[in-house]
């Protein structure tokens, strides 16, 4: 009886053992992954910058000429691509249409639409300066067409975006130009 007691402790101990190295094994394997993750996501330069503290020194691109501290290309040949002061947002009055909305029984019934958005438009492309002069039959070419929407239509990011194209392409129509470019939408409120 004493030997099958001692045998029994023996192998339990010794499975103790076993499992604390697989542990750690296991432990250093996962250390070891999210180090090379590190490593292959945010590279070599920023990841030593990461440890010492410093910052990453800068990369030239060579194509170019390399960039200043804005950005801007620099070098022989380098052009600026800003197009920020082209760039125009013209903010709409705020909509408040109704549209229909199915209830769970089936019912028709109507809720209130309320939309605040602006058109963003280039004003280097021909016609950005009929775009101001005829926001209010953009914006009346808008309620036409928010009326005859239902509120499953507004649903999801793709009611969003078929808005946001239908809007576009009625913009186009009216300022019989290609300048917009897109539609900001600050609020859509459906009650």
């Amino acid at each position: 009886m004493a030997d099958a007691t001692t045998t029994e402790n023996g192998a339990g101990g010794g499975s103790k053992k076993g499992r604390l190295i697989i542990g750690l094994a296991v432990a250093l394997a996962c250390t070891l992954a999210l180090l090379i993750g590190l490593l292959a996501s945010a590279g070599p330069g920023q990841l030593i910058s990461l440890i010492t503290g410093e910052p990453p020194a800068a990369v030239p691109d060579e194509a170019h000429g390399g960039t200043d501290a804005h950005g801007a290309p620099q070098g022989p040949g380098a052009q600026s691509l800003s197009t920020d002061e082209h760039i125009v947002v013209l903010p709409f009055q705020e909509i408040i249409v109704n549209i229909t909305a199915t209830t769970a029984t089936g019912r028709q019934t109507t809720r209130f639409l309320k939309l605040n958005l602006a058109i963003v438009y280039d004003s280097r492309i021909a016609g950005s300066e009929k775009i101001e002069g005829r926001q209010l039959f953009m914006r009346d070419s808008f309620q036409d067409y928010l009326r005859q929407l239902n509120e499953s239509d507004l649903q999801g990011s793709i009611g969003l975006a078929k808005l946001k194209a239908e809007l576009l392409r009625r913009a186009r129509a009216i300022t019989d130009s290609d300048a917009p470019q897109e539609f900001l939408i600050a609020d859509l409120i459906i009650q």
